[in-house]
């Protein structure tokens, strides 16, 4: 079972890009360590929320546009762009932090601009993964392309830790600036096919991807779940510096060990998400993640110290990425090739959507009453909404079911991606 969750990295394709994203996210979350320090130890909860929030925000306003582009213009020559830019817009950060003139405001807008170019490029990166892989290792595929952005948040705080000693905060956002060449490179060397453009206007586009949405069962069964796990659930990510600093007293130490904590589940998760898929199918993977999910945002956020935290932050990281990873499944086993941009966008548009209000909603609670008080509140509403869910609605998951018996596949299919590179 665990073979078939690492079987993608047989193909060339596939590995160099996965390398390239690695390299890459390494560089995010060096970034987003350093400037989830610098906010939490100068400003409120609201504040945290705030910046993280103003980088989710264009991936609900620009990812169905990203969506329709991916499906109209070369998909490589897009992430060629995007990569190139959002280094420019790193080094403007690093630049801003180094001369000692950022603000939560400041880097409110430049966390807006970075998500405009990663609502744009993103689309782009997901419509091309199915392009890597035979059909049969998609699912894998993507478990494995969760796990690079989730190792990054292990070694990226530990790598903003020893750039922040030797140089400063402004040395980790440099770091980052030079890892977006890793993608540009990766994609240099990597054998991604060319499809032919859907040349149709983005109003026409994004209302493809809608109809798609709400005209495909498994899609329609999924998007609610994962609205509701995004809103309530998804917002301890972009607190985490601060539970470490002003709840638990630790600064940056504390908040390296939990952002790690939460990767470690992350990575768990996305690389056994083949295995499990296929033993026990990607419908039931995503109840058990939201059903255990809840009570793990409990314990985090009850936690009387830190060490205590951290291993319960690792089942959360892991429920909370193992959901993710099987909404992408579906979405992507479920499009055709030509439309799987405009499909991905409708997940995009939920996560860049029900993520930043979530955040803000729990940061405006957070100031008037604790983030104990909202992370345990979080938990206990998706414990409360899995189970009214399980006893109202109990066939609320079946046309995943149905899907994944018909879309998923099962078998040892030896087809050759025309992309693999070997």
């Amino acid at each position: 079972m665990a073979v078939r969750s690492f079987s993608p990295f047989r193909h060339r394709a596939f590995l160099l890009v996965w390398l390239g994203a690695l390299v890459s996210n390494v560089g995010t979350w060096m970034e987003t360590t350093a400037l989830s320090f610098f906010v939490a130890d100068t400003s409120r909860p609201s504040a945290s929320g705030f910046v993280a929030a103003a980088g989710f925000i264009p991936t609900a306003l620009l990812g169905p546009v990203g969506g329709a582009w991916a499906d109209r213009f070369d998909r490589r020559r897009i992430m060629y762009c995007t990569n190139a830019l959002s280094a420019v817009i790193a080094g403007s950060v690093a630049v801003l932090v180094a001369s000692g003139n950022a603000t939560p405001g400041r880097l409110a807008l430049f966390s807006f601009v970075g998500g405009c170019t990663g609502a744009i490029g993103f689309p782009a990166f997901q419509a091309t993964l199915p392009d890597l892989v035979p059909p049969d290792e998609l699912v894998a595929a993507i478990g494995l392309s969760s796990t690079q952005w989730n190792l990054g948040r292990i070694l990226g705080p530990m790598a903003a830790a020893i750039a922040i000693s030797i140089g400063g905060v402004s040395t980790a956002l440099w770091v980052n600036t030079v890892s977006f060449l890793a993608v540009i490179v990766a994609l240099s060397f990597a054998a991604i096919p060319h499809r032919h453009g859907v040349k149709r206007a983005v109003w026409r586009a994004v209302a493809d991807g809608v109809r798609f949405a709400r005209t495909t069962p498994a899609v329609r069964a999924m998007v609610p779940v994962m609205l509701g796990v995004v809103f309530l659930g998804g917002p301890f990510i972009g607190f985490i510096a601060q539970m470490a600093t002003n709840v638990f007293g630790a600064r940056q130490g504390g908040t390296g060990l939990l952002v790690t904590s939460q990767g470690i589940g992350a990575v768990i998760a996305g690389a056994s998400m083949g295995s499990l898929s296929s033993r026990f199918g990607v419908s039931r993977v995503l109840a058990g993640a939201v059903c255990l999910l809840g009570p793990a945002l409990v314990a985090y956020g009850s936690s009387p110290s830190l060490w205590f935290a951290a291993p319960a932050l690792v089942v959360v990281g892991g429920c909370y990425m193992s959901v993710l990873s099987c909404c992408t499944s579906i979405t992507q086993q479920s499009a055709p090739p030509e439309l799987r941009g405009r499909a991905m966008a409708v997940n995009n548009f939920v996560l860049g959507a029900a993520y930043p209000i979530g955040l803000l909603v729990q940061g405006y609670i957070a100031d008037r009453t604790s983030l104990r008080v909202v992370t345990v509140g979080a938990g206990s509403a998706i414990a409360i909404a899995a189970l009214a869910g399980r006893l109202v609605r109990p066939g609320q998951l079946r046309p995943i079911t149905v899907a994944g018996s018909q879309l998923l596949p099962h078998t040892t299919t030896t087809t050759r991606s025309p992309a693999s590179g070997v």
